[in-house]
């Protein structure tokens, strides 16, 4: 049984000062996926990382401080992939991959577009890009698992407010049906194939004591190819692990790694 964790923490060294590898370790998961590192690996101590069991691969963005991603594995990986190849994703350290015999695992950190017109438009632009990169992924790599913040609510029940949120960047009608055609490639939501209940959020606005009155967004996922489906065993969210305004995501999947 292979239990894998997702995570922004928002700062992984602001997330270790709260005691965020202490976590890690009690919550023993076989993988951990990182977005939003915000570091590079020369900042931080890593024997802290192998001294708790893992082995650590870590896709920085060129500019200091910002977005990147990482993977955290008990056992070591056959084949580490950086980046999808495009350069202008790339240099924001947006996604990374391992390989365990025929299953991979990717953690993705997508664009947000709320800071503006240009940057919506970047990530319309991404999500086209990855739509095609993982079509292409799939022929080589056929058993995926693609975790991470995805930064888009796919429909009403994951976001608090849709009807006045239905002009905001993250649950857009574009950016939703981007979401069904990406499964409708045979992707499976983990989480809702598991939980149809409302009220299930992954990020939460600093602002106006969202967190406390559960005034989420679900925005972070662990998506898998159709052909694992018999293998998932279970999908949660824990919102009440604090340490980034994202809480972590998990699933359980009957492999070996």
């Amino acid at each position: 049984m292979a239990k894998i964790i997702s995570y922004n923490v928002n700062g992984i060294r602001a997330a270790m000062g709260k005691g965020w590898l202490d976590w890690v370790k009690t919550e023993d998961p076989d993988i951990v996926c990182v977005q939003e590192t915000k570091a590079h690996k020369e900042q931080l101590d890593l024997d802290e990382f192998k001294a708790a069991g893992y082995h650590t691969y870590w896709y920085s963005a060129q500019k200091k401080g910002y977005s990147s991603v990482a993977i955290f594995s008990k056992t070591e990986p056959d084949h580490v992939e950086y980046g999808c190849g495009i350069e202008k994703y790339d240099s924001e350290g947006r996604i990374l991959r391992v390989d365990f015999g025929d299953f991979s695992v990717l953690s993705c950190y997508f664009p947000s577009g709320s800071s503006g017109d240009d940057r919506q438009a970047f990530k319309m632009e991404f999500l086209a890009d990855f739509f095609e990169y993982v079509q292409e992924l799939r022929k080589s790599r056929p058993k995926l698992l693609i975790s991470g913040d995805i930064n888009i609510c796919h429909e009403a029940i994951d976001i608090h407010n849709p009807v006045s949120n239905k002009n905001s960047s993250g649950f857009l009608p574009e950016e939703r049906q981007w979401i069904t055609d990406f499964l409708a490639l045979g992707f499976v939501d983990t989480f809702r194939h598991l939980n149809k209940e409302p009220h299930h959020y992954s990020w939460w606005t600093y602002r106006a004591g969202a967190r406390g009155k559960n005034l989420g967004w679900r925005i972070d996922y662990h998506f898998i190819t159709d052909n694992l489906v018999d293998n998932l065993q279970a999908a949660g969210i824990l919102p009440a692990v604090v340490h980034s305004d994202h809480c972590p995501i998990t699933v359980q999947l009957n492999l070996d790694l």
